[in-house]
Order: C-alpha cells, then sequence, then structure tokens
C-alpha cells in the first residue's frame, strides 16, 4: 500500500480576498476586522488556522485593504461607484504587491464592483486566480481552499 502525503498550499504561496459586509458588530472601540464585520464569508473565515487567516485580505469601502487584525471600528460605507471602485483601487494597489511577491494563486470572492477595485491583480498575473463573483459563495470558497489544503 502506497500512502501518499499531500501537503497543501503553502501559506505564503496563498492570497484570499474578501468583501466587507453591511451586518458588522456595534462599537465604539476599534476592533479586529475579522470580529467587525459579521455577515459575508469573514466569519467563516475566523476559524481557519492562524498561518492561514494571516493571508485573508478584507476589502472595505472606508478603510482600503485590511488584515485580519487589524484594528477597525464600525462605519457605514459602501462602493457604489465605478470611480469610487477606480479611487479605492490606488490605495489597494500597493498593499496587494507586497502580498503579490510570493504567491502563486489567489482567491477572489467579491462582487464586481469590488472586483474593479483590485483589478491590478491581472496586471501581477499569479499563476492562478479564482474568481467568485458572489461575495457569500462559501461553497466556491471552501472547495478551493480544500484544494490548497487549508481547510
Amino acid at each position: 500500500m502506497t500512502t501518499t502525503l499531500h501537503t497543501g498550499l503553502a501559506p505564503a504561496k496563498g492570497l484570499i480576498v474578501v468583501s466587507c459586509s453591511r451586518e458588522k458588530l456595534v462599537t465604539t472601540t476599534p476592533v479586529p476586522a475579522a470580529e467587525l464585520y459579521q455577515g459575508a464569508l469573514v466569519p467563516r473565515l475566523r476559524g481557519l488556522a492562524p498561518e492561514y487567516r494571516a493571508r485573508v485580505r478584507i476589502l472595505s469601502a472606508a478603510y482600503g485593504l485590511l488584515r485580519p487584525d487589524d484594528l477597525v471600528g464600525t462605519y457605514d460605507s459602501k462602493l457604489r461607484t465605478l470611480g469610487a471602485a477606480v479611487a479605492l483601487r490606488s490605495r489597494v494597489a500597493p498593499h496587494l504587491d507586497l502580498d503579490l511577491r510570493t504567491v502563486r494563486h489567489v482567491l477572489v470572492a467579491l462582487e464586481p464592483l469590488y472586483q474593479s477595485a483590485v483589478s491590478c491583480l491581472f496586471d501581477r498575473m499569479p499563476e492562478c486566480i479564482t474568481l467568485l463573483p458572489d461575495p457569500l459563495d462559501w461553497s466556491g470558497t471552501s472547495a478551493v481552499l480544500s484544494e490548497w489544503g487549508w481547510l
């Protein structure tokens, strides 16, 4: 009998970009971004092992690209126009440039307007980009993360 050891995708080789959500923790003090957002995929990603959770980025119309442990306060802002997405892209691109130095695979679970804000990903062309246009698509997200060996 032969046993195959599947080690999966190393954390530094993967990046997950998801949207923030309208449902937020109501708080008067800043909290980690992963705790603030109560909707979309963020609550499900909280359970990732720390080394994988560190590879999650949350795209916020108000704050730009957040890491799970970045401290943020409650706010009410939504990306509504392509012009706003382009403006957000200029704030997001430098952060993505840093993240993409070692990345081979990127999972993007964002609605199309929010995808416009991270379109700079296509200029850097990691080996594989998986686009999920539904920011609530846990089935698709978990399938990719399982393939990476992150679940």
